[in-house]
């Protein structure tokens, strides 16, 4: 199973986090991903933004914590602990 690394270093917003996911994982229906939260779990399970059977791993998530006051990383870290389709981990 191929492993696709997300690396949120050089992350420094919402819009560049939905870019470097895509940047990274090359999905499917790419153009119409919505770029949020609510299509990153329908893209995990099929729907646009599909990243294809892998292990998903983000990492150096730091710079997300200041997103949303810390709810952004929080609902990602809720959505790959759901995740069945794809293995997504948040390091």
């Amino acid at each position: 199973m191929q492993s696709i690394v997300v690396d949120c270093s050089a992350v420094h917003s919402e819009v560049d986090f939905w870019s470097a996911y895509v940047r990274a994982t090359e999905p499917e229906g790419a153009g119409y991903f919505g770029r949020n939260l609510d299509a990153f779990w329908d893209g995990l399970n099929g729907g646009p933004g599909w990243p294809g059977e892998c292990q998903l791993r983000f990492i150096n998530t730091a710079p997300l914590r200041s997103f949303r006051g810390g709810l952004f990383l929080e609902a990602l870290r809720d959505i790959a602990s759901r995740s069945t389709t794809v293995k997504v981990t948040v390091e």
